[in-house]
């Protein structure tokens, strides 16, 4: 799988760097909710969506309910603020860097495919010197919020680009909605997963392939 990838494409938050390692996520999807419900809008909300760990079910929540609107685009805009603070002090996924840059050394292309805004993954990518590794293929959300993962419109906008057949890509995702994109556009998977809890997810969400580093990925590249 790693040896007849000639098209990678990556997740960024999690096989990447854990974007908010030190500026929580949790307290982000509080805060849009907070915003919401100072803006008289504490009904649009579910109750599970309100407590949500997650400021992308709060994002999409409110765009199934105002699709389009001006509000779904101020919201989207303060979860960037927010994420491009947390690209300040995200903690590097060990062995990524040298893997990026040793799949590119070896003449495989890299893209990025996300739901983190693209303007975050650039600022990422600019403080660890890998942006030359991925630009200008890096594919995040856009204002079409359905378009997000499990969606699989960000791998088939890069596949486009880059002129690849599915089937010579490789996707590396640490969500099932990342599986989910894979599938439905035909790409291999590769699931990544710091934690058990995260490898029982991929696992029941049918990934065939899980790793729990890494480091086997670039021995093998390196071999």
């Amino acid at each position: 799988m790693i040896r007849h990838a000639r098209v990678v494409l990556w997740d960024f938050d999690g096989p990447i760097c854990r974007l908010f390692a030190r500026h929580s996520a949790e307290r982000v999807a509080g805060e849009l909710v907070d915003w919401l419900e100072g803006r008289g809008l504490h009904g649009l909300l579910s109750a599970a969506e309100r407590e949500s760990l997650d400021p992308h079910v709060v994002l999409r929540a409110v765009d199934r309910r105002h699709p389009d609107s001006d509000l779904v685009a101020e919201l989207e805009e303060r979860l960037t603020q927010e994420e491009l603070r947390a690209a300040g002090s995200a903690m590097p996924t060990a062995w990524a860097d040298p893997l990026i840059r040793t799949w590119t050394a070896v003449g495989s292309r890299l893209a990025i495919a996300t739901n983190n805004s693209p303007r975050v993954v650039r600022a990422y990518l600019d403080g660890r010197g890998l942006t030359g590794c991925f630009a200008p293929h890096i594919y995040g959300r856009t204002q079409d919020l359905r378009r997000l993962k499990p969606d699989p419109h960000c791998l088939n906008r890069a596949l486009s680009a880059m002129g690849a057949a599915p089937t010579d890509a490789l996707m590396i995702g640490d969500n099932p909605s990342d599986h989910a994109a894979a599938v439905r556009a035909g790409v291999p998977f590769l699931g990544y997963a710091r934690n058990e809890r995260m490898a029982k997810r991929l696992l029941e969400a049918g990934a065939g392939q899980v790793v729990s580093s890494l480091e086997p990925l670039l021995r093998s590249l390196r071999g």
